[in-house]
């Protein structure tokens, strides 16, 4: 097992359950790998969802960051662009890496968020925005694949908890 995976699971367990604001799901998930799906309609046009999306600090829950503050949080919106945090002692920590933008449609991040960084696998965490026909709302969604160590699979649910919270977050903020 993971020495991680202890930790994961306790953090998870601090996190709410997802309610009807949203539809959130593993959708795979084997002892090696697990990939997660989050839905929300959010009332509010792409442009204005991926302003929001854009700024992790307006929607991010400060709990779920290594400072403690979301306020620390920013991401660089282009092709090797870092969603990044600055630590209160002057380091720092890479959460992800943006590998494709399509400003207001797709944002593509690669990297293991909090504790999944200390596991040896991949992540790849893709943001689909998709209009309504009428421009006034969004459909959101969140798509995070992780593979490559033993034990993944059992932290899916977790997980899925963790970022059915932001993705709440994400839907409020843009709403607001």
């Amino acid at each position: 097992m993971n020495a991680h995976l202890p930790i994961v699971l306790a953090l998870a367990a601090a996190v709410p359950v997802a309610g009807p604001a949203i539809a959130g799901e593993v959708t795979a998930s084997t002892e090696t790998s697990f990939t997660v799906t989050e839905k929300a309609v959010i009332a509010a046009p792409p442009a204005r969802v991926w302003t929001v999306l854009i700024a992790p600090s307006a929607w991010w829950s400060g709990e779920h960051s290594w400072s403690g503050s979301a306020a620390n949080l920013s991401l660089d919106p282009r092709p090797d662009g870092c969603w990044c945090e600055k630590l209160p002692d002057g380091g720092g920590v890479e959460h992800m890496r943006v590998i494709l933008v399509r400003p207001g449609r797709m944002l593509r991040l690669s990297g293991g968020l909090g504790p999944l960084q200390a596991f040896p696998a991949g992540a790849v965490m893709t943001v689909t925005l998709d209009p309504a026909a009428d421009g006034k709302s969004t459909t959101v969604s969140v798509e995070y694949a992780v593979a490559g160590a033993p034990g993944l699979g059992r932290i899916a649910a977790p997980v899925d908890g963790v970022l059915a919270a932001q993705v709440i977050r994400l839907k409020a903020a843009a709403e607001r």
